[in-house]
């Protein structure tokens, strides 16, 4: 008699010499790359769900051939994969109607992420859901729980950086106290690289009148007429897009081609903005290391966001500074963190050599009472100054799994998810801790919308700002009819 593998592990059992049947929700962009590097790995993609595969067969075609020119094999083998795979446009319908599936990547744009990563779970799947986990603070928390009451189901946010062998470094020098105690963390991008801080795509305005008063042509001005070139054409809906589906729980909003694909990430109704994009990239590794857990107070300044013509907001600032305080933890000191983005760059902090530069595209200085700690985006390079405590640092054990690796020493963070299921290492950062990372992220957002300078605190235990009740608005959205979390 053949026993189904359920029944001898329970729910979401998978042998470790088993092959795991995914299915991946947003299968262009980053969910195609999270599927090329699991289909090397042998795995089987049974089923996708997209709401444009026009978008999806054109963008995976193109990448069957490399920059060079010459066939990329791996994208080869993934459209191989894509064409066996059963399709469809409503992710809802997948779950409900293909029964092999043992695990769901989830790779949309961020409003989507929350619902179909606690679908998917609820339905008996292990689930990677890419960064950030989820667009706002109240779905990160309801993450937490559905995780908490599925614990034989493998969780795993989709942030490469928090897999590699650099961030068990920052965190085994960190936690040896190689720099000292910490008290502040400098933390900046050049993102973002899509538009932000511009108006909803409308009507033309009135223009003023030549000769008229030179505070009538303000960059509010400018910004509604960029927005009525970008309405000079009309702009016909893909036939392969379901408009209706990519909204989802979001509100509805007259289709153009600025918001899909990509640049969904600057606009309120879908994304998060460079917050949401790279603080899992960037905020994660000091966060992790310091153990860091609720913010107690939040403040945030900007330059203006984009807004239509109610003077509702609609797409994120170009530029935010965001300085979080956390409380001490046992022996360690509170901890001030400065996020900046749009080009804006940590100030030069101590022990920092006049002639090593700040990494233009992104990083974090890790400012302790002996030294501090530099990284670049993802983990990358970490270094200490003075760099006389590097020969301190060769001395520190090792602590932290490594990663598993390819051939070419890249780490392999999505087989760590697949190795995961079938208990050959340990969960790589499981909902638990990223949904805490992703509300830490989120509750910037929270203070902008809030207001320039208006610092906000929050209280972890009770998820909510006890300050300021206008704050408490923005925890959660109102979902449209026909999508509840």
């Amino acid at each position: 008699m053949i026993v189904p593998r359920h029944v001898l592990g329970g729910p979401g059992y998978i042998a470790p010499n088993d092959k795991v049947n995914i299915a991946v929700i947003g299968c262009g962009g980053q969910g195609a790359s999270d599927a090329t590097e699991l289909v090397k790995a042998g795995e089987n993609i049974v089923a996708l769900a997209d709401v444009d595969f026009g978008y999806v067969d054109k963008a995976v075609e193109a990448s069957t051939k490399g920059r060079d020119g010459k066939p990329n094999e791996d994208r080869i083998a993934l459209k191989a994969a894509y064409d066996k795979a059963k399709r469809f446009d409503d992710y809802r319908k997948m779950l409900d109607q293909q029964k092999d599936i043992d695990a769901v990547i989830v790779a949309t744009p961020d409003h989507i992420h929350a619902i179909a990563a606690k679908h998917s779970l609820e339905a008996g799947k292990h689930v990677y859901c890419e960064k950030p986990l989820t667009w706002s603070v109240q779905e990160a928390r309801v993450l937490r729980e559905t995780a908490a009451k599925n614990p034989k189901l493998v969780t795993q946010m989709g942030n490469q950086g928090h897999s590699n062998d650099e961030a068990r470094l920052i965190n085994e020098w960190v936690q040896a106290g190689i720099i000292g105690p910490v008290k502040e963390v400098f933390i900046w991008t050049n993102r973002p690289i899509w538009p932000q801080g511009i108006p909803r795509p409308g009507k033309p305005p009135v223009n003023p009148e030549a000769g008229g008063f030179g505070n009538d042509w303000t960059d509010r001005m400018f910004a509604k007429a960029a927005a009525n070139g970008l309405m000079m054409n009309e702009f016909k809906k893909p036939d392969t897009l379901n408009w209706d589906l990519y909204l989802g729980p979001a509100p509805e909003v007259e289709y153009h081609p600025i918001y899909h694909p990509f640049n969904w990430r600057g606009w309120v109704d879908w994304g998060t903005g460079a917050l949401g994009d790279m603080a899992a990239h960037l905020m994660d590794h000091p966060y992790w290391a310091l153990d860091l857990r609720y913010p107690e107070t939040i403040e945030a300044t900007s330059t203006p966001w984009g807004e239509d013509n109610k003077r509702n907001i609609v797409s994120h600032p170009r530029c935010t500074q965001v300085v979080y305080h956390f409380p001490a933890r046992g022996k360690q000191p509170p901890v001030k963190m400065i996020w900046c983005d749009g080009g804006l760059m940590a100030p030069r902090p101590d022990f920092l050599p006049a002639d090593v530069p700040l990494e233009r595209g992104g990083g974090v200085i890790i400012a302790g009472s002996k030294g501090i700690l530099m990284h670049e985006t993802y983990g990358k390079k970490p270094r200490l100054f003075p760099e006389s405590l590097m020969e301190d640092a060769k001395k520190v054990p090792q602590k932290y799994e490594r990663a598993v690796k390819n051939e070419k020493g890249d780490n392999l963070h999505r087989v760590m998810f697949t190795n995961a299921i079938k208990g050959k290492n340990k969960p790589v950062e499981p909902w638990e801790y990223a949904s805490r990372l992703t509300e830490t992220m989120v509750l910037g957002i929270v203070a902008l919308k809030t207001g320039q300078g208006v610092q906000i605190r929050w209280d972890g235990e009770a998820g909510k700002v006890t300050n300021n009740e206008k704050a408490n608005e923005f925890l959660h959205r109102e979902y449209r009819k026909g999508w509840t979390l």
